[in-house]
Formats: structure tokens, C-alpha cells, sequence
């Protein structure tokens, strides 16, 4: 609140004092309940000041951390020796430092740059001039006490932005490779053996989000209902942050964004309301390159050698000790990256290279420019068609109308069916489940550059996936193939997704109770929240039962099965042997003989089922339930500990109860957690969830943000929202001017520089 009212006075006494010359930046910023901004600017550069400057008052050391991330500095700034989470695998600081000082290119950034829209480049400037503002008007002294005093809290210019927003472009693609890119090195070389790094793609451990459109057609008011469920991490610079933008050209939009983002990137105006959830799409591919015998530093394209380039990396160190020097290599397909241990492994006759179609990708921001002006979801669908921004999500939409699109159009390499079929390798097979892999002997294998293609290289809108319907549509997390089982979607390129393949278990618990609630009746705000904040665990449904078939006269099981026996099959807070189930799910979700009845692909809602518990199965079922008793029983923890006494949010002394639970248990409400010594914290879920309808008047929003506003403990909207997503309470969000009057806290800020 310091900064809050030191803000106040400076722009008091500069509008006391006059303003001598038309001020390049000026904005008004008013908080309403729960900390929420509302920024109103006639200028784009004004709206980016105002969003800088809100955002830093309730995260500076965190956007601050992450500036020094990405110019590669961690070293520097906090010891070679300490880690930091790089794609998503904790790293060393160095490895840290050498991908971003080698794999952010600020020369094709800067070019990057001048090629966006000049409102685009306006909003990025004016959140410079903000987030500047900002760290003078506070002084670095003053700071929160993460970052109070310390060099990294520092000014920043375009560079620091481009980088950030390059980051962000990565997230979900190549930076989850990044520490094989980052530590590559040739067979033989000292540094190829201290290499340590094994990737997955991601499940709902890592990345997920539930999204729905419903239509006219099954809603009580024939207006579009949208409801966003993305699940995004709790800690870091990934976190959503509330915002409410007013600028130039009738541009009225509220939603979240996240670190460095100058306006919404999911959220809604008066007509349309969206969200995003994580394709299930590839963003990058694999290039298998054949080496000369006599340097594996030289690759054949065409039979013709290529030799690597080489990028030496100076990683600076703190208190005066001499620079760490890496060496990067690259090729004219992209960085060679590695993964020892795997058949991706950099051998004396092989090595891989990785191109991302998102590298380069500066073309978000006006995309959801774009979104955010819409006045229906036909001009969503043409907002991400049109430039190709969006780098990794799908869009899902509903307007005033009635009609609710899902639309999986995003950056994405240029490989068709046939491409990928004729450009494969012997290896190609063995990978499929974790990459695409392509033949890099052969010039003709890089991506198609049709003229049909709004970005060269890059898969046309026109052959990816979009629909628009009046019932529903929806997604979480798996293929374009299933957004209304209804009607499943035609087959497209495999770099898409699966196509009639198995579903997560928690797309199928989508479907099933979206399925359910439309049989009950049309679908209203309250029917909305009850989808959303069900709580249940599709696995619980169909294993609970057969499970405790087992116990029957098994004296060993007694205790572990009355656990189960009296379990709700919920993950509520007051929910007793939710912890037992997920601790028991987890040591056999991946079998391969789970289920009597397998998959198949004309009930993919329903299949597979019936779990196995003859023989073996059986004995391997009562085997994992009691290991998963014996863990817990290790950690202290009882095995009917309710859940909220399990997972709950630490808030210094205070403990704030959660509810939510793993997805890969078909729990919609998803929540991750990091098992500390006495329970469980959340790092990775349901995070910004909204419902959107629309009146004659405008939009109709409830929302929460599970995890507040702020990263700083000493404020009071460090842990505000978090207690209302606790008792499954719902805001209504201020949209109109006298909303906002109604829900003011404090006084409107003025700034202008």
C-alpha cells in the first residue's frame, strides 16, 4: 500500500504543478475488490504503461527474477551453483545462463520487432516506460524484501522484453528440451559426459487446462456460456494476473495475462468471452543428421557436408571469478540437442537438431489484439488464422450469439501427412510417442513452404482445425480429433496429435459430465460451477469398487480398504482417502493391463474400462495399494487425513485448506502438489477459472484466481482469492463503469510521464 499511495502523491503534484508538454504516456488505474486493476488509457502506449506499472506493484521481484533469467544471468546474480526450473527441469544456473545467452537471438529479435503492428509496438514500449516508471518511483531500497537492494532489480529496455516474450513463445515446445540443447556437446568431448537429462512430453503433471463453449443451442438463455479452467503453475512468472484494459478504438477487455503480457490473453469484451488450453499439437521437430566419420561436427545434406557452427557462450560469474565458457552448436536446421540414454543420443555417426516454429514468434500480441476486439467468434477464428501467433494453445470461445468455436490453429511446422510419412528414419517409430522425428540427410524434409501458408514454413490455418457449433465444444488437453464426441473431427497431419487414439482420463471425465449436465437441463451460470468444481475422480469411479473386491478376507488389507471403502471417491476438502487413491493411482496408472475391455475408437468416451484383477493383476493391484499405504504412513500423515488437511496453501503460520486433485485420476478441478514434510503444496493447476454469459448489457463474469494477485507475502492480496477458491466462492467481476465505482478501493491513480 506504500507504493500504492507514493504513487498517488507523485501524480497529484505533477497534475498540481501543470504538465509543460503533451506527456508521451499517461494512464488512470483504479483497484476494485480483491486487487484488481482497471486501466483506461487513450493511447496504446498508455495501456502498456498502466499494465507495467499495476503489474510491478504486485510483482516486481518476480517479473524482475525473470528478466535476469532470460539475459542469462543467474550466475551472476545468484551463484553458478543454485538452480532454476529451465523448460521444466531444474538445472544449474550455468546451463540456465548458456541456452538463453546462445539460444535467444536479439539480431533476428530486434528485426522481429519493426515487423509487429505499430499498436503492438506501442503497447511493448509503454510497458517499458511503466515497468521503469515504477522502479523510480519506488527505489530499489524499498523494493519487497525479495528483491529490495539487489543489482538485478534493474531498468529494462526492448531487449529484456523480446527475450521474455521469446521465453514465453517456448514454453510449451522446444524449452522443455532446452537443457539438451543447452548442454550438447560431440562424443568424446569433456563435457558430453557430464550431460544429465531425460525428457517426457507432457502429461498433466506438467502442462493442462480444461476449456468449454456451450452454445445457444443448450443454454437457458440461447447466448453463448463459456467457462476457462487452464491450469498454469502457482509459483513463477507463469502465473495469471487479473487485469481490466480500456484503450483506444473501443478496445474493452478483462481476463489475465502473464508476466510481460501488456494486455488480456484470455478473457472477454462485451460480446465474446475465450480461453486457451495447451494443444495437444506438436510446435517442433527432430532432425536426424548423418555425420562424417572423420568429424562429428559435419553433417551430410544431400551427400553434401555441412559443417556446424559453433557458438562460444561466456556465462559471467559473481564476486570477480572468471567467466564459464560453453560451446553451443547449431545447424541450418537448428540447434543440435541431445538426450543421452535415448535413441536421441549424439553418437559418432548421429546427432539431432531441433526447429521450433514458435522461434522468431512475435506475432502474439497483435493475434490477441485481434481476439480481444472481436464482436464474435467468427472473428476469433479469423484473429488466429490470419498471422499463425498463437504458439501453443488452442482457442475456445462463446459470443452473445450463440455460437462456440474450438479452434487448434497455432504455430506449427509445416509437415503434412505425406511429409511426415516419406521424411521419416528407421528410428522415427521408436520416438513418435515423445517427438516427431525427420530425415535431416535430405534438404527436401525442411518444412513446406506453400504459398497457401499466411508464415513460411509454417502448417496453413486451412489445414489445421477449427469448428463452430450451437451445443458445446471442448477440450482438455488431448487431439483436435475429439472437441464434441458427437462428432469427432476428421484426420489431419500427425504433427496435430493423435488421431483415434485413447484419451487422457481426464478429457473423458469432461466429456462425460459435460454429457450429464446437458441431459439434466440447460446449462446456467450455477450449472457451470458445479461442472467445473465437481471434484470427481473418473479413475476412483471405475477402480474403487473391483479394488475392494480384493479385500475380502485379506487380513493385510483391512485397514487400507476400510480407507477406500468409506472414501467419498471425491477430492474435496473434507474428502477422507483421497490421498491413499492418489498415492495407490499413481504406482499403476501406466500399466499396461489395467483394463479388461480395451480401447476403442468409436467409444472414446467410454474406452477402456473394467479393471483387471484376476491372477497377477490382482496380486499387482493389492501390491501397489499397500506400498502406497506404507508411504504415507512414512510421511506422518494418516491415511484418512481429510484432503484439505493434505493439500493446503501456506500463508506464513495459516493453512488454507484446497480442494482439486491429480488429473491423471480424471479429476477435472486439476491440482499438482509438491510433497513437503507434512502435506501437500500446490505448484501446478486450476488457477484462472472463469464463467462468462452475457445480459443485454454486457458481459456476465464470475471468476477466480486460486493463487491472488501478488507474490508477496507481506500483502494482503497475497492469499484473498485463494481463501474464496477454498470455500467455493465466486467473484463477479466489475465490468461496466458503475460496476467498478461499486467495487473501488482507494483512489483512481493518475501517471503520466
Amino acid at each position: 500500500m506504500r507504493v500504492w499511495t507514493l504513487a498517488a502523491a507523485l501524480a497529484t503534484m505533477a497534475l498540481a504543478q501543470g504538465l509543460s508538454a503533451q506527456p508521451t504516456y499517461s494512464t488512470k488505474i483504479t483497484r476494485t475488490e480483491f486487487n484488481i486493476p482497471h486501466i483506461q488509457s487513450d493511447s496504446w502506449g498508455g495501456v502498456g504503461y498502466g499494465v507495467a506499472y499495476a503489474y510491478a506493484q504486485d510483482n516486481f521481484c518476480m517479473l524482475a527474477e525473470e528478466f535476469a533469467t532470460v539475459a542469462g544471468t543467474r550466475s551472476l546474480h545468484f551463484g553458478p551453483e543454485n538452480s532454476s526450473v529451465l523448460g521444466f527441469s531444474a538445472v544449474d544456473n550455468v546451463t540456465s545462463d548458456v541456452f538463453y545467452r546462445s539460444q535467444i537471438n536479439l539480431e533476428e529479435l530486434r528485426l522481429g520487432w519493426d515487423e509487429q503492428s505499430a499498436t503492438a509496438r506501442e503497447l511493448l514500449d509503454g510497458y517499458i516506460a511503466g515497468y521503469n516508471r515504477y522502479l523510480r518511483d519506488t527505489g530499489i531500497e524499498n523494493l519487497p524484501v525479495a528483491c529490495a537492494g539487489k543489482r538485478w532489480a534493474r531498468a529494462i529496455d526492448r531487449d529484456d522484453l523480446v527475450r521474455l516474450n521469446q521465453k514465453q513463445m517456448l514454453l510449451a515446445s522446444s524449452l522443455a528440451l532446452a537443457p539438451g540443447i543447452a548442454s550438447a556437446a560431440p562424443p568424446g568431448a569433456p563435457e558430453a559426459s557430464q550431460i544429465s537429462f531425460i525428457f517426457e512430453p507432457h502429461e498433466d503433471e506438467v502442462l493442462g487446462s480444461n476449456g468449454w463453449a456451450f452454445g445457444g443451442d443448450v443454454t437457458t438463455d440461447g447466448k453463448g456460456l463459456l467457462i476457462g479452467n487452464p491450469h498454469f503453475p502457482w509459483e513463477g512468472p507463469a502465473r495469471f494476473w487479473q487485469m481490466h484494459v480500456t484503450g483506444p478504438d473501443g478496445y474493452d477487455v478483462m481476463g489475465v495475462g502473464i508476466a510481460g503480457s501488456p494486455i488480456p490473453t484470455l478473457g472477454f469484451n462485451k460480446d465474446v468471452a475465450w480461453t486457451h488450453t495447451v494443444t495437444a499439437a506438436r510446435h517442433f521437430t527432430i532432425y536426424m543428421l548423418a555425420l562424417s566419420p572423420d568429424d562429428p561436427t559435419v553433417y551430410l545434406v544431400d551427400g553434401q557436408p555441412v559443417r556446424m557452427a559453433k557458438t562460444e557462450v561466456i556465462v559471467p560469474m559473481p564476486d570477480g571469478a572468471d567467466p564459464v565458457t560453453r560451446t553451443t552448436y547449431s545447424t541450418q536446421f537448428g540447434p543440435v540437442v541431445t538426450m543421452p540414454g535415448s535413441p536421441l543420443a549424439w553418437s559418432k555417426g548421429a546427432a539431432f537438431a531441433i526447429r521450433d516454429a514458435n522461434s522468431g514468434n512475435q506475432r502474439a500480441i497483435d493475434t490477441w489484439l485481434g481476439i480481444g476486439k472481436a464482436a464474435n467468434v467468427g472473428e476469433i477464428e479469423a484473429a488466429v488464422t490470419d498471422r499463425l501467433g498463437i504458439p501453443w494453445v488452442n482457442t475456445i470461445a462463446a459470443d452473445r450469439h450463440g455460437d462456440a468455436l474450438h479452434a487448434d490453429i497455432t504455430a506449427v511446422p509445416g509437415v503434412t501427412s505425406a511429409m511426415a510419412q516419406s521424411c521419416s528414419t528407421p528410428f522415427s517409430s521408436f520416438v513418435a510417442d515423445k517427438v516427431t522425428l525427420l530425415d535431416g540427410t535430405r534438404a527436401m524434409c525442411d518444412w513446406r513452404k506453400g504459398a497457401n501458408s499466411s508464415v513460411a514454413g509454417l502448417l496453413p490455418a486451412s489445414e489445421q482445425a477449427s469448428r463452430t457449433r450451437r451445443d458445446y465444444v471442448a477440450n482438455s488437453n488431448d487431439s483436435y480429433w475429439v472437441s464434441n464426441p458427437r462428432e469427432p473431427y476428421r484426420q489431419l497431419s500427425p504433427i496435430l496429435g493423435d488421431f483415434e487414439k485413447a484419451l487422457r482420463l481426464r478429457s473423458r471425465s469432461n466429456f462425460t459430465e459435460t454429457e450429464a449436465a446437458i441431459q439434466a437441463g440447460k446449462l446456467d451460470h450455477d450449472a457451470a460451477k458445479a461442472l467445473v468444481f465437481g471434484n470427481k475422480s473418473l479413475a476412483a469411479d471405475m477402480v474403487v469398487e473391483p479394488l475392494l473386491a480384493l479385500c475380502a478376507d485379506r487380513e493385510d488389507l483391512a485397514e487400507v480398504c476400510e480407507v477406500l471403502g468409506r472414501w467419498d471417491r471425491l477430492f474435496e476438502k473434507n474428502s477422507r482417502g483421497a490421498f491413499l487413491f492418489m498415492a495407490f493411482w499413481e504406482k499403476m496408472r501406466k500399466s499396461d493391463e489395467l483394463w479388461q475391455v480395451p480401447f476403442d475408437s468409436n467409444d472414446p468416451v467410454n474406452t477402456p474400462h473394467t479393471l483387471a484383477t484376476d491372477g497377477t493383476k490382482g496380486t499387482a493391484l493389492i501390491g501397489a495399494l499397500l506400498s502406497a499405504a506404507a508411504d504415507i504412513k512414512e510421511t506422518g500423515i494418516a491415511l484418512d487425513a481429510p484432503w484439505g488437511e493434505v493439500l493446503t496453501r501456506r500463508h506464513g503460520e495459516r493453512r488454507i485448506a484446497l480442494h482439486g486433485g491429480p488429473g491423471v485420476a480424471g479429476v477435472l478441478n486439476m491440482q499438482r502438489g509438491r510433497l513437503i514434510e507434512d502435506g501437500i503444496v500446490p505448484v501446478h493447476g486450476s488457477s484462472y477459472i472463469q464463467i462468462v454469459g452475457f445480459d443485454e448489457d454486457g458481459p456476465v463474469a464470475d471468476a477466480i484466481l486460486t493463487y491472488s494477485q501478488t507474490t508477496d507475502p507481506a500483502s494482503e492480496h497475497y492469499s484473498d482469492q485463494t481463501e474464496l477458491y477454498s470455500d467455493k466462492k465466486w467473484h463477479r467481476l466489475p465490468f461496466a463503469a458503475s460496476e467498478i465505482e461499486g467495487q473501488r478501493e482507494g483512489q483512481t491513480v493518475l501517471l503520466a510521464e
